[in-house]
């Protein structure tokens, strides 16, 4: 039977706060989308926006430690500055691995609501843990078509005590053996811009992890809605694993913070390829780079055929990190075009705000 609400309240009471989440309407047997979930014209994908996909070529990360290093970090380097995405392979993260976190994200989707609004916001037994729906879906005018958990990792005993039963090992597999390639991936672009950091300082900009499940169920209406909206990751780097389903989408060209209105813009899909890994850049390398690395604004579209699962590792500062362009770079390019703030206070400027391209950016920008 379609389900039937007499108000929007009912709707968000179901979905945010009950933990239903969308994969609730669905199972209830959804035959058209909520009004709530009907994104603006200029936040749909429109196909008249998308320009094929990215090449199908991805980095082989294996060759960083052999004859062709340079040619590999040349590589790295032209896509952090130009679309600020790309795709890995020989990533040392075991291919049966990927697999298992598909299926685990499958399986914890699947389970019955009541089960994953334990780990809902206010009553998950942990703040490292957080089931939810959407972004920020109190301060969001339309909502995502969307579900996820998100897990932090402070350490292993904690991870094991708290994440949920059925994603815990995975998840921390997931972690460990992508944490190698995380940090030569980020210590190729910091060394190119010639800026040497010491431990303690690599640390504080890359010293906090997070691996988000996402889960997003077939929509009656896809054109109508957005699995995620348009945004960019406030990070240092971003680590995804899609499925085969795909939905991906990377803006192409200006990616200034301003330009959100949709007109004359242009999207390529990330097309999924089996056994890689998708890199992106992150907000907080962007202001560190002084804006020579581009924090790729992206979105997720959503589909009436399957569920879509993707699974991201977000490595970012610490809270009490400052983030500010590197003097060296600064003293190269003459000028600084971003003001050096507390990451801590930059994600909450960055959570405060529904989705909305690059506009996060404006807390740190200067010009």
């Amino acid at each position: 039977m379609a389900p039937s609400f007499n108000d929007g309240d009912s709707l968000f009471n179901f979905v945010v706060k009950e933990g239903n989440g969308v994969k609730g309407l669905v199972d209830m047997g959804l035959t058209e989308v909520p009004g709530r979930y009907i994104q603006p014209p200029h936040h749909r994908i429109n196909n008249q926006q998308v320009a094929g996909s990215l090449e199908n070529v991805s980095i082989d990360l294996s060759e960083l430690d052999g004859p062709n290093h340079d040619q590999v970090v040349r590589s790295i380097v032209h896509a952090s500055e130009t679309l600020g995405f790309f795709q890995v392979v020989n990533h040392g993260v075991p291919l049966e691995l990927l697999e298992s976190l598909k299926v685990a994200a499958h399986k914890f989707f699947g389970q019955p609501a009541v089960k994953k609004a334990v780990y809902l916001k206010g009553v998950s037994p942990s703040p490292l843990v957080k089931y939810g729906t959407s972004f920020v879906p109190e301060n969001e005018k339309a909502l995502e078509w969307k579900d996820y958990i998100s897990m932090m990792y402070t350490n292993d005993v904690d991870a094991r005590e708290f994440w949920p039963n059925d994603l815990k090992e995975v998840a921390l597999e997931y972690i460990k053996t992508s944490s190698e390639m995380v940090q030569k991936l980020l210590q190729t672009l910091i060394g190119n811009l010639g800026v040497t950091l010491d431990d303690s300082r690599f640390n504080e900009l890359t010293g906090l992890t997070l691996v988000n499940m996402n889960f997003y169920p077939p929509c009656p209406n896809p054109d109508l809605t957005v699995g995620v909206g348009r945004h960019s990751d406030a990070g240092m780097l971003t680590v995804l694993l899609q499925d085969g389903i795909g939905g991906l989408y990377v803006k192409k060209g200006d990616q200034s913070a301003a330009d959100s209105t949709g007109d004359n813009e242009v999207w390529i899909e990330i097309p999924p390829a089996h056994g890689a890994l998708v890199i992106n850049i992150g907000d907080s390398l962007q202001i560190l780079s002084n804006g020579r690395y581009i924090s790729a604004e992206h979105r997720v579209r959503t589909t009436d055929i399957e569920s879509r699962v993707s699974v991201p590792i977000f490595n970012t500062p610490l809270p009490e990190a400052k983030i500010g362009p590197f003097a060296e770079v600064v003293a190269r390019d003459g000028v600084a075009r971003y003001k050096e703030v507390i990451y801590e206070e930059y994600t909450k400027s960055y959570l405060e705000k529904s989705l909305d391209g690059k506009k996060s950016l404006v807390f740190a920008s200067i010009i």
